[in-house]
C-alpha cells in the first residue's frame, strides 16, 4: 500500500461505536504508520428507531445495512462492527477480514441504587428488568419467574439515565464489554454466570467487514486477527447459521478453548423461557497456533470470516463443531421451538406495522382537517 493511501473506515455514530472504531483504527495506525485512516460515521436503521423493541422492527441488518451500502458503493473501504450485530450470512461480495481479541462476552446486571447489594433473586415480586433482548428474557424468566421484563432502547447513556431517573426499572441487563469500553465498569453490580444467562453469538468481539475482492485491504487487516477469538466466533456463527436463529431469536451460546480443545455450549429457547433445548460438544483444534499458509491455496471463508493467518484445519474444525451442535439441537426439538418463536415475532412485527400505519394515517387526516379549517377560516374573514 502506497504511503499516500487514505483508508476510509465506516462506523455508526453512537458514542460506543466510535470508541470501538477508534480503538481498531489506533491499532491499524500503529501497524501502518504511513497510511491515513479517516472515520466516516453514519446512523443506521437501528439507531433511528428507538420507540420499539428491535425484534418488532421487522428488518434485518438493523445496525449494518447503511454501512454495508457505503462499503458496496465505495464510500468507505472497511466497516468496524460489533460482531454480534453482523448476521451469520453477509450480503454478496462482503467478508469479515479481521476479528479482534474478544473482551468479556458475558452479560452484566446494573441495579438501581435503591437495590444496591442485592442479587436478582432478592428483588421484590414483579420488579421490572430492562432489556430488549429476547435471549436474555427467555433465560432469566426460567431462573427468576418473579421478575417482569420491559423493553429499554437508546444508547447506553440513555438507558442508564432511564434506570436512574424514571423509577420504572429495578435493574438493566447490558453487555459487560460495552459498559467497560464506555468507562463505566463501576456501574456493574455483578456479572451473570453462563449457568444463568449465556451470551449472544460473537458478543464482546469487534470485527472489520470489507469487500471480498479488495485484497489490499484484506492484507492490511490480517494482523488484527486474534486466533482464539476467530476460532470461537467461527464456531458460534456456524451454530447460529445452521439453526437459522437470526440476531433477535432466543439463541444463546458459550464457548471456551482449553489447551487444544474447543468446547461449545448452545441453547434454543421459547420466547417465554418455558422450553429450552441445550447441549454441549467439544472438538480437538489441530495446530491452532499455526500461522503458515500454503501459497497455492485461495482464501476460504469460514462463517463469512477470512483468516489466512490461522490454521485452516483449525478453522474447519471450529466451523464443523458449530454445525454439528446445531444439528443435535435441531434433532432434539430446537427447530420447532424456533419456528414458533419466529412466527410469534413475525405477528408482532405485523401488528406493530399496522398500528404505526394507522397512527400515521390518523395524523395525516388530522393535519388535512386543520389545513381545511384554516383555509375556510381565512375565506370567511375576507368575505
Amino acid at each position: 500500500m502506497s504511503d499516500d493511501k487514505v483508508v476510509r473506515v465506516g462506523s455508526r455514530k453512537s458514542q460506543l461505536a466510535l470508541i470501538q472504531t477508534n480503538k481498531v483504527v489506533a491499532i491499524l495506525q500503529d501497524l501502518h504508520p504511513n497510511t491515513k485512516f479517516d472515520i466516516v460515521s453514519m446512523s443506521t436503521t437501528g439507531d433511528k428507531i428507538l420507540d420499539k423493541a428491535l425484534s418488532k422492527i421487522g428488518e434485518k441488518n438493523l445496525f449494518t445495512k447503511e454501512l454495508e451500502l457505503a462499503l458496496e458503493d465505495g464510500r468507505v473501504d472497511m466497516v468496524v462492527h460489533s460482531l454480534k450485530d453482523l448476521p451469520s450470512t453477509l450480503p454478496k461480495g462482503m467478508v469479515i477480514a479481521a476479528v479482534c481479541k474478544r473482551d468479556d462476552p458475558h452479560d452484566a446486571v446494573v441495579l438501581h441504587a435503591k437495590h444496591a447489594g442485592k442479587r436478582l433473586e432478592d428483588l421484590p415480586q414483579d420488579s421490572v428488568i430492562g432489556t430488549s433482548s429476547l435471549r436474555r428474557i427467555a433465560q432469566l424468566r426460567r431462573k427468576y419467574p418473579h421478575l417482569k421484563f420491559k423493553d429499554v432502547r437508546g444508547n447506553l447513556n440513555t438507558r442508564l439515565r432511564k434506570l436512574d431517573e424514571d423509577n420504572v426499572y429495578s435493574a438493566l441487563i447490558l453487555a459487560k464489554a460495552g459498559l467497560e469500553r464506555m468507562g463505566w465498569k463501576e456501574r456493574i453490580s455483578f456479572v451473570l454466570d453462563p449457568s444463568i444467562c449465556m451470551y449472544a453469538v460473537s458478543q464482546g468481539a469487534l470485527a472489520v467487514e470489507v469487500r471480498d475482492d479488495d485484497l489490499q485491504i484484506i492484507s492490511l487487516l490480517s494482523k488484527l486477527h486474534d486466533k482464539e477469538t476467530v476460532l470461537r466466533c467461527v464456531c458460534e456463527r456456524s451454530f447460529l447459521r445452521q439453526l437459522e436463529g437470526g440476531c433477535s431469536a432466543p439463541v444463546a451460546i458459550h464457548s471456551v478453548i482449553t489447551d487444544d480443545k474447543l468446547t461449545l455450549t448452545g441453547a434454543a429457547l421459547s420466547l417465554d423461557g418455558s422450553e429450552c433445548i441445550k447441549s454441549s460438544m467439544s472438538t480437538t483444534i489441530p495446530n491452532h497456533q499455526d500461522t503458515k499458509k500454503k501459497e497455492s491455496t485461495m482464501s476460504k471463508q469460514y462463517s463469512c470470516i477470512v483468516a489466512d493467518s490461522v490454521s485452516q484445519d483449525a478453522l474447519q474444525a471450529a466451523e464443523v463443531l458449530g454445525i454439528e451442535l446445531a444439528k443435535k439441537l435441531q434433532n432434539d426439538g430446537a427447530t420447532e421451538i424456533l419456528r414458533v418463536a419466529r412466527a410469534t415475532i413475525a405477528r408482532e412485527v405485523e401488528q406493530t406495522s399496522q398500528k404505526r400505519k394507522a397512527e400515521s394515517d390518523a395524523k395525516e387526516t388530522s393535519e388535512s382537517a386543520c389545513k381545511y379549517q384554516a383555509v375556510h377560516s381565512t375565506i370567511n374573514k375576507t368575505q
